[in-house]
């Protein structure tokens, strides 16, 4: 049987993956926080027929001081973009390392319901001990620590979007009912720093579950739908892709830096031009691109055998994304290694994935789960650092 198409994700963060991206955008310095310019570029990216647009965040300001001093806060750009487009998903980067799961678990609930169901979000971690001064928190470190904050994080949130049954809100103007009592549910959390008490203040989100995507040894296999998978070469990235699903994440994204060659420059030579204000660090959990647009779409066949879709980081937007729009996915879709949304679809679907129960639903796994009087929910965070 033939492998199912690729789903195309792209990051929309800033100006582009290098740090110096500004001095090439097509657009002034002061619009780049603009609802304008992300609107644009959200257009073209869902235009171009992108599965999902990512938007990364810290409460920290980008690090290189060869880029922008500050940003909007990810979970409020992905508002605005949900609404002002209707069929790619929208996937804000959230860290758990200090943020409270409950106020995670709404903002995303509330996010999921504004996009009617196109909601994702991107798992990451705080490593910076800035951010920890930044929060007013004790410093978490060490990967260990990093991930015991993800690992509760999101188990919390989960649990917190099952806290309503799907059928909890009734909305009967003749019996004066609101929700049925019965299918509301206490979550009752306790770990090793924090607890959280009562349920979500939000109906549950549209699919259940907006879509988690996260690196593996962040978040474990089962509480991941997307493994966010790289390596320095095709090799590694296919190996850790096939490692991630071999381990139980239903779906495996490939992170891939590109830099295009347009019409006018080569990549090298626009990478040359930049390297002038800051350098392009290399990763070694992104695999990185410099070439032609049919050089880049060899690279994605070869790859399509071994993972479910790439998250792709442009070089710079404004340029980049033209050249995906024009002249790489196109031939994707000819080619049929790449699958576009469909209207009127949740990013579930778009996926492949199915809409989960609520856990809190089923006859196998009430463990913990207690019916509520009420919706007003009690957050309480136990430092036992």
């Amino acid at each position: 049987m033939p492998r199912p198409a690729l789903r195309l994700a792209v990051e929309l963060d800033g100006d582009g993956a290098h740090p110096a991206a500004w001095r090439r955008a097509a657009h002034t310095p002061g619009e780049l926080l603009s609802p304008r310019r992300l609107a644009r570029a959200a257009a073209a990216a869902e235009n171009a027929g992108f599965t999902l647009v990512t938007l990364d965040d810290s409460i920290l300001p980008p690090a290189s001081a060869a880029g922008p001093a500050g940003r909007i806060g990810a979970v409020e750009r992905a508002a605005f973009v949900a609404a002002s487009t209707s069929v790619v998903g929208v996937a804000p980067v959230v860290a758990t390392t200090y943020a409270e799961p409950f106020h995670v678990s709404s903002q995303l609930s509330s996010l999921d319901h504004v996009s009617v169901g196109r909601a994702g979000w991107v798992v990451d971690a705080e490593e910076d001990p800035e951010a920890s001064r930044a929060w007013g928190r004790p410093l978490v470190e060490g990967a260990e620590a990093l991930a015991r904050e993800a690992r509760d994080g999101v188990r919390v949130v989960r649990d917190l979007w099952d806290s309503w049954e799907d059928d909890a809100v009734i909305r009967s103007v003749a019996t004066s009912r609101y929700l049925d009592r019965e299918r509301l549910h206490a979550i009752d959390f306790t770990g090793e720093t924090y607890s959280v008490k009562g349920p979500s203040i939000v109906p549950r989100p549209p699919q259940g579950r907006p879509v988690v995507l996260a690196r593996p040894g962040l978040v474990p296999a089962e509480l991941t739908d997307v493994a966010l998978v790289g390596g320095t070469t095709a090799a590694e990235t296919g190996a850790a892709g096939a490692a991630a699903k071999a381990a139980g994440v239903p779906l495996a994204f490939a992170e891939i830096e590109v830099a295009l060659d347009t019409a006018r420059e080569t990549a090298r030579e626009r990478i040359a031009d930049l390297e002038r204000y800051a350098p392009w660090e290399e990763r070694p959990d992104r695999l990185r691109y410099t070439g032609s647009a049919e050089g880049l779409v060899a690279l994605l066949a070869e790859l399509a055998a071994h993972v479910d879709g790439v998250r792709l980081f442009p070089l710079v937007l404004d340029e980049d994304l033209a050249v995906l729009s024009r002249l790489v996915l196109p031939e994707l879709f000819v080619r049929r290694l790449a699958a576009r949304p469909l209207p009127g679809t949740t990013l579930r679907t778009s996926l492949g994935l199915p809409r989960p129960l609520s856990r809190f639903a089923t006859d196998t796994d009430t463990v913990g789960a207690t019916p509520v009087a009420t919706t007003a929910a009690a957050l309480v965070r136990e430092e036992k650092r």
